[in-house]
């Protein structure tokens, strides 16, 4: 049963940080799950409230942040509310259009799209565009970062 619990535990953590490039996987909440599958199958007292809040703080903020960073790079780049709706529709439908590179083309063609719909002429709406791309990569850099914080902190409750 332990080698069970470990093997989700890797599995689920592995699930999250794969789920901060391919966002149809759940991320963050894979990760989040992880502390759970290790309370079931070994000791939720190895995690005090301390852990708890910390784990929750980040799992929030990287909720906000992965929205808001990616809308902050469409916004910079001259983009508005049509090219925000459009790259996140984008960045969820491309993967499946284009498997390859839909991750990349679906957020920029989405901003693009939403922008040529509320007839912003075609340069200001690439920039749009290009401004997904800048707020996705971002997007990708924090999340990266801050999950594998939480995976840290998790190893790190454990040993100390």
């Amino acid at each position: 049963m332990e080698i069970l619990g470990w093997i989700l535990v890797v599995l689920l953590f592995v699930i999250g940080m794969a789920g901060t490039v391919y966002p149809i996987l759940p991320g963050v909440l894979a990760i989040y799950a992880a502390f759970f599958v290790y309370g079931f199958f070994f000791s939720f007292g190895d995690f005090d409230v301390f852990f708890w809040i910390i784990q929750t703080i980040i799992l929030v903020v990287l909720f906000i942040a992965d929205y808001a960073v990616s809308a902050w790079g469409v916004k910079r780049f001259g983009g508005n509310r049509a090219s925000v709706i459009g790259s996140t529709i984008g960045i969820i439908i491309g993967p499946f259009v284009i498997p390859a590179f839909g991750l990349i083309i679906g957020p920029f063609a989405g901003a693009v799209i939403g922008e040529l719909i509320i007839g912003t002429e075609f340069k200001k709406a690439l920039k749009a565009g290009w401004g997904s791309m800048v707020g996705l990569f971002t997007s990708v850099v924090v999340k990266v970062i801050l999950q594998a914080i939480m995976i840290i902190l998790f190893v790190l409750w454990l040993v100390l």
